[in-house]
């Protein structure tokens, strides 16, 4: 089955999309929005377009494993995506993807304006590669 993963922001959303055996990353976007309501059709329209039947959102928490202010934002989206899509999201812990999807970026040579519009995909592409590789190790 297709699963996405959702690296949720204030201005982007970075989105990772698994191939049909969940084996890899398949399709990687960014949705430009400044609304959780904006981003959650733009995930719902992706949903529906990439016949996604599980949806996993990444759950930024604190480094000793507490949540914060926006952990609870992450959760309020879930909620919102649970509602236009149908679908239950997963919660999934994110800490550290972004730092190191910059890395990934920097190693890579990407910089800049480029840099900015790809790493929430890159940090989604994350979000899914652990989240697949939980579900295998079951």
């Amino acid at each position: 089955m297709k699963i996405m993963a959702i690296d949720f922001g204030d201005a982007r959303t970075g989105i990772a999309i698994s191939d049909q055996l969940e084996m890899l990353t398949g399709f990687t976007t960014v949705i430009h929005a400044y609304t959780a309501e904006k981003a959650a059709s733009g995930v719902a329209q992706l949903v529906k377009e990439h016949h996604v039947e599980a949806i996993v959102v990444g759950l930024p928490r604190n480094m000793d494993g507490s949540e914060g202010p926006r952990a609870a934002l992450c959760r309020d989206f879930a909620a919102l995506l649970s509602e236009k899509t149908g679908l239950t999201p997963a919660m999934w812990d994110e800490r550290r993807t972004t730092v190191d999807a910059h890395r990934i970026l920097s190693d890579n040579g990407v910089r800049g304006k480029k840099r900015k519009n790809t790493v929430d995909a890159v940090a989604a592409s994350l979000i899914l590669e652990g989240y697949l590789a939980s579900r295998k190790g079951r």
